[in-house]
């Protein structure tokens, strides 16, 4: 039951909203029709009552619009205290639905403020007119609105003509006339000329009548001219646009010409150029193929040349173990010159045997060393150990090697090593010998090894890492070391370098791709 209730309820405040909005429109309906009918009286009260209606309902456009139309009927009949009151309502209205809308109304209160300075002109007060003008001026400009802008230049005209202010009057009026005829919106300004008359018949200003009127007839007559011009302009920019397309496929068909001349050129050049590729590349199969002979050969001469060394090695064994044995059973009669036949024989043996070692790194240079993490700090105190023996009491062995871990071939990195810090004990009487180690990057690192012994001549340096470049006494050393030592950093994916700036002794540098 209360729920029935309830919906019975709900139904008929539906309805009564409805019939509310229905009946605020039949007040502005009626109200028109008394209008047109002349019953001012009866059109009044009607639109005040839509007014009301439209306020309550919060509808601020049609409520403004009710109450200035009520105003207009106010003061048309001379009733200015009810006009004005009704004026303060509506301007107390807009404030409150300013303030609930968080926004500004310049529209209506544009309408409102005009409908006073029309009150303040048909009442001849000039100075309450003219505030009211600056207050629209200003709306205007605030609301950055067209309509409102044009309705100023009206406004400003009626009241400057109303007042005997006719070049005022004049210039306001031909700022809007200007606006419409630059916009050619010729309608619009013949309009303006209509509504400036009929402004003039009702305040009964005859001269601006007159004078508006003869405006008007010369307009009449120069619109025709300017319909025409603007024809014509429409005509030749039509023209203007032909001439341009004709223009444009002109080009297009010059630069397709230009493509088709293009391409059969490209065509031919890329014919020409396919046939000398054809050429090349016959020539390089022909070359590959004597190329990969060539090559073939020279690794069968450089095996045959590795089994030639071995078998000169192996030739070479028996004898020099007869020379041994000969030195030995000497060295009781003729001991030094034994013991020189000893240290040379033992020379040969070595030379021998880094003449091999030298061949097999030339021959297997394209094949890297295998590799394996491990700790260089740890690895590099194992070489120091070995290398301790060799170093005179007055020279200092630095090592600088940090505790990390890097990637690479540590056998034949012992071996460049410990060759390099052997030969630096050799020629270092006094001072230091230098172990470091720095990395240059994510996948780079240096071996370094200083000395301050007696150094290298700068013309030996040239030609230091290559083998057989001097002849010398092998007893003194074959100088197979550093090449070999180079061709083993080159398998490692390194270099093995002298650095010529170093004057205080020698200094080498072993760069590692780890």
């Amino acid at each position: 039951m209360r729920i029935t209730y309830l919906l019975f309820s709900l139904v008929l405040c539906l309805c009564l909203v409805t019939q509310a909005q229905n009946t605020t429109s039949q007040f502005m309906t009626q109200a028109q029709s008394s209008l047109e009918k002349k019953d001012y009286t009866k059109a009044r009260y009607l639109f005040l009552l839509a007014y009301k209606n439209f306020a309550e309902k919060g509808d601020y456009k049609q409520a403004i619009d009710a109450g200035t139309q009520a105003t207009y009927l106010y003061y048309r009949e001379n009733y200015y205290q009810e006009a004005f009151d009704l004026c303060r309502q509506m301007n107390q209205f807009i404030l409150t639905e300013e303030q609930k809308l968080q926004k500004s109304l310049y529209e209506q209160r544009f309408q409102v403020t005009k409908e006073r300075l029309e009150m303040y002109i048909k009442l001849k007060n000039a100075a309450q007119a003219q505030a009211q003008l600056n207050t629209l001026s200003n709306l205007a400009n605030q609301a950055g609105n067209e309509k409102l802008s044009n309705d100023l230049l009206y406004t400003q005209a009626g009241y400057y003509y109303t007042f005997g202010q006719n070049e005022q009057g004049d210039s306001a009026f031909q700022k809007l006339i200007d606006q419409y005829k630059e916009k050619k919106e010729y309608d619009k300004v013949s309009d303006c000329y209509r509504n400036l008359i009929s402004t003039a018949r009702k305040a009964n200003n005859a001269p601006l009548m007159e004078r508006t009127y003869e405006k008007y007839i010369v307009w009449t007559d120069s619109v025709k001219a300017l319909a025409a011009k603007d024809q014509l302009g429409a005509l030749q920019q039509k023209y203007d646009q032909s001439l341009q397309t004709i223009q444009e496929k002109d080009d297009k068909l010059s630069v397709k010409q230009y493509i088709i001349a293009g391409l059969i050129t490209f065509a031919v050049i890329l014919i020409a150029a396919l046939l000398l590729l054809g050429f090349l590349l016959l020539r390089f199969i022909v070359l590959n193929k004597k190329l990969k002979k060539i090559i073939q050969t020279t690794n069968e001469h450089s095996e045959q040349q590795a089994q030639f060394i071995q078998n000169i090695s192996a030739q070479m064994e028996p004898t020099l173990d007869k020379l041994s044995a000969v030195a030995k059973e000497s060295q009781a009669i003729a001991p030094k010159q034994a013991e020189g036949v000893l240290a040379r024989v033992e020379a040969l043996r070595q030379f021998a045997i880094h003449i091999q070692e030298l061949s097999s790194l030339e021959n297997t240079l394209m094949e890297p060393y295998e590799v394996s993490p491990f700790n260089v700090g740890n690895f590099s105190k194992k070489i120091v150990e070995k290398v301790k023996g060799d170093i005179q009491p007055e020279v200092n062995l630095i090592t600088d090697v940090p505790q990390l871990e890097i990637k690479t071939n540590a056998e034949h990195l012992e071996q460049i090593l410990l060759h390099l810090l052997k030969n630096a004990a050799l020629y270092t009487s006094s001072g230091n010998i230098r172990l470091e180690f720095k990395r240059k990057g994510a996948h780079v690192c240096q071996f370094i090894i200083t000395d301050n012994g007696t150094g290298i001549p700068d013309n030996l340096k040239e030609n230091l890492f290559k083998p057989f470049n001097e002849t010398k006494d092998l007893a003194q050393g074959d100088g197979l070391g550093l090449p070999i030592c180079a061709l083993m950093a080159s398998k490692l994916n390194g270099t093995l370098s002298i650095d010529k700036e170093y004057k205080k002794g020698c200094r080498f540098i072993l760069v590692l791709q780890i």
